[in-house]
């Protein structure tokens, strides 16, 4: 597997297990205080919702999980995997915000926003297009039994 694929990889494995873990551990610490530094881009946008929260984290968690799994094994198809599913979540993640931007107090905030987001979204795009573009390895075949001497 490419050099890339695998930082791209462990990029999105730390990523979403520390950010699902956090909505997931302290949903009401992350919609109060996320992305931290003193920002706040959650709780301007509705009310405190417990439960998308936590939802919200245990997929960022399995994705997460997915991404790690695929850089330990080093599968192909699982980078592949792990590039469409980020990319699914995070693109209209995006769509949302660069349509709702504005609810953001100030435009450095609103381009803080954008560049980060912006970040995700083209990670994951580039992740999907060199996982397509690695070669996939052959399957590992078992090594064959011997049945002489069986009766």
């Amino acid at each position: 597997m490419q050099r890339a694929v695998k930082y791209l990889l462990a990029w999105f494995a730390v990523y979403l297990l520390a950010t699902g873990t956090w909505q997931q551990l302290s949903p009401r610490s992350f919609y109060d205080h996320f992305p931290g530094f003193g920002l706040h881009w959650v709780d301007i946008d509705g009310p405190y919702n417990e439960h998308l929260l936590r939802d919200v984290g245990q997929g960022n968690i399995a994705m997460g999980l997915v991404a790690l799994t695929a850089l330990l094994i080093g599968g192909v198809w699982l980078a592949r995997v792990t590039g469409m599913a980020v990319m699914v979540a995070n693109v209209p993640h995006q769509i949302y915000h660069q349509t709702h931007v504005d609810i953001l107090p100030t435009v450095s905030e609103q381009v803080l926003q954008t560049l980060t987001l912006s970040i995700v979204s083209v990670t994951a795009i580039a992740l999907t297009v060199l996982a397509f573009r690695s070669p996939v390895s052959p399957p590992v075949e078992a090594p064959a039994v011997s049945h002489a001497g069986r009766s």
